[in-house]
């Protein structure tokens, strides 16, 4: 709404916040003890950490490579035509940029002669 047509209504104030928005107190008391959980400690970490056990070096390895091969499974693959069309592409590319490099490297190198008389 436009600050406009809410100033038009007599008695109602713009909202502070998202809460006051969405018409609940900022505070968020509007109804005691709705939201279970709130209120407790969080509880220690280190207590449930020692309890676990430690996966062997092999464990780890393998669950690993298995969460490879499933992320290689959900590569879409080019094909032959979209392969030539980006290796045309990398190479004209790269062609440019050599070609780039070698001219700055040239006028630089002809500066620098100039400059110091060599």
């Amino acid at each position: 709404m436009s600050d406009e047509h809410e100033s038009e209504r007599p008695g109602r104030e713009r909202p502070s916040n998202a809460a006051d928005r969405r018409g609940r107190r900022a505070s968020g008391s509007s109804g005691a003890g709705s939201t279970p959980g709130k209120g407790r400690a969080t509880p220690a970490r280190g207590a449930a950490a020692t309890k676990e056990k430690r996966a062997s070096p092999f464990t780890v390895v393998a669950r690993f490579l298995r969460e490879v091969v499933a992320e290689l499974r959900k590569v879409i693959w080019p094909n032959r035509s979209q392969m030539v069309k980006y290796t045309i592409a990398v190479l004209i590319f790269v062609s440019f940029m050599v070609t780039l490099v070698f001219l700055l490297d040239s006028a630089f190198a002809e500066g620098v002669s100039l400059l110091f008389g060599g």
